[in-house]
């Protein structure tokens, strides 16, 4: 696993208390801080064990019995050695009876178990390779990055959805699963992740902030500060030049001397271009979409007759096509906010399309439960295979494509875009609109 090839530290556990704990990296190390952190809640103290050397004190034999890997951080105990610095966060709860940091019940110590697996598959793995190879540890590719980033986002935008009626991952304090995802997401929020980026996801940013100021937290990582700039992509270097030999019989004194080659400058390699998104290279359309949406936006009076009739008749419906979508889950909706923001979370997560698409999402009712409906426009015949890729809620709606010809759906569509209160009998929530 990536998380545990960095210089981390070293712990090493007595009987009843820690003794001896070494680090053995900088600063800022978040895989020794979990271990760290969870000792400050479950009242294991801990000291460094020092003059450890990573790369010397990792390989000799002794190490490479605790862990045959050689990587870091290695819990010693008594009963043995522990590596993997999930695993030793939750050896050092469990010294603790009935820790609270496990979870109160069983399904609190699954969710506890499924945060943890979450950071370390979605979290840390997206950071890595976002991170990494601007750091130089790995080769940089523009589509690896790309791809890095389409990944942290779906999981920040689950993230930030769970969040959005939390403070805590699991229950009503902080568990391990808090301890586990906020030190995983440290070295984002200290690195690279600025706050253009974490912005889109104000849950999460609400929530590691939460967090690192937890005194427990904040003793143990000290002032956490954001990233300012994103790190520069590492330009390549040269080859070396290899020197020439020379070949005393195969020299001749009265051979003029050859014009000094002069070696050209290095440049960095150019960007390859972008390969191009599968709907660019469908055929033109008669419908431009940016003029609807100025028509849509520029609207204010008479919307019926200028912007629907408009619609209706830039609208091309061999170019693109219009889906109806219901939520599935509405009996959860139970909170007004709660509902909204589950709907803003998913408009967040479709800016990946907004040069193809437009959508209107409702959110319908007077009390709970609430009805979350929305109408959406997608260049070409299919919902494209990149939103459903990368969009998650997308799998949370049940999508139906709009026939036309069919005048109860037609109407259906001018009512949605139109914001037409009553919808279908109820009174309006909430209206958002993507464009």
């Amino acid at each position: 696993m990536i998380e545990d090839q960095e210089p981390f530290e070293d712990l090493r556990l007595g009987s009843g208390e820690v003794s001896g704990f070494r680090r053995h990296g900088a600063a800022g190390n978040k895989n020794a801080f979990k271990g760290l952190i969870a000792a400050e809640y479950s009242g294991v103290k801990v000291e460094l064990v020092k003059n450890f050397e990573m790369g010397v004190s990792n390989k000799t034999p002794e190490f490479l019995k605790m862990n045959p890997l050689g990587k870091v951080p290695v819990l010693e105990t008594p009963d043995g050695p522990v590596f993997e610095s999930n695993a030793i966060a939750r050896y050092i709860a469990c010294l603790k009876d009935e820790n609270p940091l496990l979870g109160a019940s069983r399904i609190e110590q699954a969710h506890v178990e499924q945060w943890m697996d979450f950071a370390a598959t979605e979290v840390d793995r997206s950071l890595a390779w976002h991170l990494y190879p601007r750091l130089g540890y790995l080769p940089y590719s523009q589509v690896t990055e790309e791809t890095a980033i389409a990944s942290l986002k779906r999981s920040l935008g689950a993230l930030n959805t769970h969040l959005a009626s939390k403070t805590f991952l699991v229950g009503d304090s902080v568990t391990l699963a808090d301890i586990v995802v906020t030190c995983n997401l440290y070295l984002g929020f200290a690195r690279i992740l600025t706050k253009s980026f974490t912005s889109e996801f104000p849950h999460v940013e609400r929530y590691f902030w939460t967090m690192v100021n937890q005194p427990n937290f904040k003793k143990v990582m000290g002032d956490v500060q954001q990233a300012v700039s994103v790190p520069p992509i590492p330009k390549k270097t040269a080859p070396a030049k290899e020197p020439k030999t020379k070949d005393v019989k195969k020299e001749t004194p009265k051979e003029a001397p050859k014009p000094k080659e002069v070696e050209a400058p290095v440049e960095e390699e150019a960007p390859k271009p972008k390969p191009k998104n599968p709907l660019d290279l469908l055929p033109p359309s008669k419908m431009i979409l940016d003029e609807w949406k100025r028509l849509y936006s520029n609207t204010k009076t008479n919307f019926r007759e200028v912007a629907i009739k408009g619609f209706w008749d830039m609208y091309d419906p061999e170019g693109y096509s219009l889906w109806f979508c219901d939520y599935k889950y509405n009996d959860e909706n139970t909170v007004s906010f709660v509902t909204m923001n589950k709907v803003g979370g998913f408009l967040q997560r479709m800016d990946l399309c907004r040069k193809y698409a437009f959508g209107k999402m409702l959110v319908i009712g007077s009390e709970p439960p609430f009805k979350v409906k929305g109408l959406w426009l997608f260049r070409g015949q299919e919902i494209p295979k990149f939103v459903m890729d990368e969009v998650y809620d997308m799998e949370l709606y049940e999508w139906t494509k709009v026939d036309i010809s069919d005048e109860a759906q037609k109407e259906r569509v001018s009512a949605m875009i139109e914001d037409q209160e009553p919808f279908e009998g109820e009174a309006l929530l909430d209206a958002k609109c993507f464009k």
